[in-house]
């Protein structure tokens, strides 16, 4: 493949990866994972040899296609590319990389733009649900400059809001798949839940910490890292997900009172490494967890009155508002998030 494959890069929410069409990719799995490893620069920390940023959120890919679901417009393939292992694994879904899919798509020819709008219907096959992106396009062309700001990203852009549909359970099979809002394993309390996002939601001062500490200080914590992985091992099977040993879900959160204002404040390990913000989907799972009866979130969070739920979701840069509407019955019956995504090159990679 000297000659070289397609790609876009784009940030897409607190995230940035390689987006491509799946027809510009090897078929075979295995083909295109090598690809991908050596696209990226992994294994290697610096990922000095390919297109990563050495980290795992620009460590990311997407890979879209036409669908052929009715009313579908394009089905989505999220990839996450380790950066010291040569792992590649579609075992989770991306919530911020789901925000340049719409843009992407638009870009590409796969979806025709429609007036100051156009409205994507994203298929994520990694869990089987869909998300629609409302994506600007005045004049017939994607419109990345706007006035709106989200945490973890310098200056503004155009908004993406993006809805998700029927995201309960969608890797796990059930939005809480133990049948539990609270369980105990090792002697800890969690919630083990699944809203697009496999969590285990734990209390911070359950492991001695306030759960404000930066992500370095919580990564230089061996103790910590050494309690909260054999937890995560152990929820794997509980949550439906098997042996999660080389698996970067579930994502593991731990919960503490909020301090700017916000509902709830999150530190969150995915699954080693304490990230910088919150994931879309994982934002989604906590604030869920936020409104059941039992579980640490349920106990710590100040949740606003309403049907319609407004919960700021604090992480280590910022806050992420996650919208939730409730039926008769308090049940979580549809989540919306505020992304958005820039176009940074369009070209050539090599593997």
């Amino acid at each position: 493949m000297s000659e070289g494959i397609r790609a876009m890069w784009m940030r897409g929410g607190t995230s940035k990866g390689g987006y491509f069409l799946a027809s510009d990719l090897p078929k075979d799995g295995g083909e295109r994972d090598a690809a991908l490893l050596r696209i990226m620069g992994s294994p290697d920390p610096r990922q000095i040899d390919g297109m990563g940023g050495a980290d795992p959120l620009t460590s990311k890919v997407a890979v879209v296609r036409p669908s052929e679901r009715e009313g579908v417009d394009v089905d989505y393939l999220f990839l996450q590319v380790f950066v010291d292992q040569a792992i590649v694994t579609d075992s989770q879904n991306c919530g911020n990389i789901l925000a340049g899919v719409g843009p992407f798509a638009i870009e590409r020819g796969l979806v025709r733009a429609q007036g100051g709008r156009t409205d994507v219907r994203i298929f994520m096959e990694n869990t089987g649900q869909i998300a629609v992106a409302t994506v600007e396009t005045p004049g017939g062309m994607v419109n990345y400059a706007g006035e709106a700001r989200i945490d973890g990203v310098p200056g503004t852009a155009a908004p993406i809001p993006i809805i998700f549909k029927d995201t309960a359970g969608s890797s796990c099979g059930a939005l809480l798949p133990s049948g539990n809002a609270a369980d105990t394993i090792d002697g800890v309390e969690v919630t083990l839940i699944d809203n697009g996002m496999p969590c285990v939601v734990l209390n911070a001062a359950d492991f001695g910490i306030r759960g404000d500490e930066t992500p370095a200080e919580l990564e230089a914590n061996s103790e910590l890292r050494k309690r909260v992985e054999a937890i995560r091992l152990k929820a794997g099977p509980l949550m439906n997900l098997g042996d999660v040993k080389e698996k970067s879900v579930p994502k593991m959160t731990l919960v503490s009172p909020p301090r700017q204002g916000g509902a709830i404040s999150t530190r969150t390990f995915i699954p080693h490494r304490c990230h910088a913000a919150i994931g879309v989907l994982g934002a989604v799972s906590v604030a869920t967890a936020c409104l059941l009866p039992d579980g640490p979130a349920a106990r710590l969070a100040q949740v606003p009155d309403g049907s319609r739920k407004s919960i700021s979701v604090e992480h280590p840069t910022g806050e992420f508002t996650v919208i939730a509407d409730l039926d008769a019955n308090g049940e979580v019956v549809s989540a919306g998030v505020l992304r958005t995504a820039r176009k940074l090159a369009d070209g050539v990679v090599f593997p």
